[in-house]
């Protein structure tokens, strides 16, 4: 079964981690600046009047950031677009991460340099656009360091389509249907401080050993590093999802996300009914 400490919070373990790393020696020589540099891509106007550009994140070599769900030794990234003008949404497309063991933990992140890219909806598509992001996130090697970038651009109307924006693009996670998920179903029992989720799937086994992410739609749901294994032709997931109350809870079906991680590819799976 899943292992987790019965009273930390993930979030708190991660700050404690953060913390012990900053105070150790090498860290004290080592800055942002040394370690990442971060830009915005303008892109290109699409025919349905949003646009897409691309966060440049280019890291040292050996250094790594974050998947939107880390592991529990992660960091998160965390994006804010509130200084952002004739902006109504912007949607992250995430290319597939890969999978890091560091000391016994597993995390799930990018080394050397992501391409992230955003897809900006505006309020008037007739209107320029000017995006601003602040993003704070974590990059680790032997050490770690909380870093924060603030980057602001202007989205000029049609722009130039980007190659490494659509190669960014299309190293995407497949769908469910895309890589060959023919079946998914996900057992819910009732634990002491939330819920114990069992996720069965049919998919061809890629020979290797595959991760497993499982995410909900409450974002203050802890969930536990999934234990995965195949068995009897299926990939089964065993996971707990543990709430701030502490205690069992009605869980969105609709809103779970199953990822499967496997040389360097992932599939997606959105929503996972009852047997």
């Amino acid at each position: 079964f899943p292992v987790r400490p019965p009273y930390l919070r993930p979030m708190l373990l991660r700050l404690s981690l953060l913390t012990a790393l900053a105070a150790s020696g090498p860290c004290l020589a080592t800055t942002q600046e040394e370690v990442l540099s971060a830009s915005l891509k303008p892109g290109w106007q699409t025919s349905d009047g949003s646009h897409m550009a691309a966060v440049d994140l280019t890291l040292a070599p050996g250094w790594k950031t974050y998947w939107r769900s880390p592991g529990d030794a992660g960091i998160p990234p965390r994006f804010d677009w509130s200084g952002s003008q004739n902006v109504a949404a912007v949607r992250i497309h995430w290319p597939a991460p890969s999978v890091f063991d560091s000391n016994g933990m597993q995390t799930i992140g990018y080394h050397d340099r992501l391409l992230l890219p955003i897809e900006v909806q505006p309020i008037d598509p007739a209107q320029p656009v000017m995006l601003s992001l602040r993003m704070d996130l974590g990059v680790c090697d032997d050490i770690c360091l909380p870093a924060s970038v603030a980057l602001r651009s202007d989205l000029l109307a049609p722009g130039a389509p980007d190659a490494e924006i659509k190669a960014a693009l299309s190293a995407r996670a497949a769908t469910a249907r895309e890589g060959g998920v023919t079946f998914v179903a996900c057992q819910v029992e009732p634990i002491s401080d939330g819920l114990r989720l069992t996720a069965r799937m049919k998919l061809p086994d890629p020979g290797t050993a595959e991760v497993v992410a499982v995410e909900t739609a409450d974002p203050q749901v802890w969930v536990a590093e999934p234990v995965a294994k195949r068995m009897a032709g299926e990939l089964v997931a065993v996971t707990d999802l543990v709430p701030p109350s502490g205690a069992p809870f009605a869980l969105d079906r609709s809103g779970l996300t199953l990822t499967i991680l496997a040389q360097g590819a992932a599939i997606e799976v959105r929503g996972c009914p009852a047997p």
